[in-house]
């Protein structure tokens, strides 16, 4: 169904897509301009120590050199991303309050999707039957917010489920921080990632200056293979933990999009980083997570390693 409030549309987005690199580059060019004119200056960079935000920080400091990198430091990133962002000059360290453990105990485990795992949350802490049957059947004129039927099953599991993991440790702290410097950031985001972010870009396009918090979000219709592309065009650094096997970083221990992969990161991890894998199999307890989810985390099997 067509999202009435969209201003952009994926036909549009199409057409960006298919443009070749350089093309893409300019008019990247031009949303960072924008977005820097906009706020006068007064702007950051949210850097992960991914490719993603390696890139745009790239594109952004080649117009704005001075432009502060912001990094939330959530003890869940690869020993690999830390070594990285620790060779990147003005980047300015945060921590969240609180531990990851904590917050699993506390909220829950994010499992599957951000989506299924908030839908899942709030079926079980409504109480209302009407909210628990749109939950389960979906809601009237097409609004978002029910649990797909292949994980419905979740709603009994034995653990807590839910997807606040990501805003406690991470978007709740750089928030903050953009609130107390006056800064408005600019993000890594592509509309070719999750149906999340396209749905986001058809409403906002890549500067979303209508949000609560306004974002700057100038690859938002680039693809991975333009990110791959332009490191290798400028020769940039980025962190090792891409020679050993993974596709995307984030944080060590999510599950959102596990079995969407194989092998997937707990599998890999297994391999790359046993003791961090152990850590969370057992002292997280993901394995009892996994196991109920039928998400395979041990050793893997691919013919062309032998």
């Amino acid at each position: 169904m067509p999202n009435k409030n969209a201003i952009y549309t994926t036909n549009q987005l199409q057409i960006y897509q298919s443009l070749p690199l350089k093309a893409k580059i300019n008019l990247t060019y031009q949303r960072i301009k924008q977005f820097y004119d906009k706020y006068h200056g007064s702007v950051y960079i949210a850097f992960s120590g991914g490719k993603d935000s390696t890139v745009m920080l790239d594109l952004v400091r080649r117009f704005y050199p001075h432009v502060p990198g912001v990094f939330v430091n959530t003890g869940l990133e690869f020993p690999e991303i830390i070594e990285f962002v620790k060779t990147i000059d003005n980047i300015i360290w945060l921590k969240p309050t609180m531990t990851f453990k904590a917050v699993l105990e506390k909220y829950g485990y994010p499992i599957i999707s951000k989506e299924n795992a908030r839908a899942i949350s709030r079926y079980r802490n409504t109480k209302s039957e009407l909210q628990k049957y749109y939950r389960l059947n979906g809601y009237p004129r097409g609004k978002k917010g029910m649990i797909s039927k292949k994980w419905q099953f979740l709603i009994n599991a034995p653990f807590k489920i839910s997807d606040s993991c990501c805003i406690i440790m991470k978007e709740k702290i750089i928030n903050k921080y953009a609130k107390k410097s006056g800064r408005f950031g600019y993000i890594g985001l592509m509309a070719d990632n999750s149906n999340g972010r396209l749905r986001d870009y058809m409403k906002y396009g890549c500067n979303a200056f209508d949000k609560k918090i306004p974002q700057g979000r100038p690859l938002m219709f680039w693809k991975n293979s333009d990110i791959w592309e332009y490191i290798k065009l400028k020769n940039l650094s980025y962190s090792k933990i891409y020679d050993m096997g993974y596709k995307n970083t984030g944080c060590i221990f999510c599950a959102f999009g596990a079995h969407l992969n194989y092998p997937n990161r707990f599998q890999l991890m297994k391999k790359t980083h046993p003791k961090l894998w152990k850590y969370c199999i057992e002292k997280l307890n993901m394995g009892e997570v996994l196991d109920y989810c039928k998400i395979p985390y041990q050793d893997y099997y691919i013919q062309n390693e032998l």
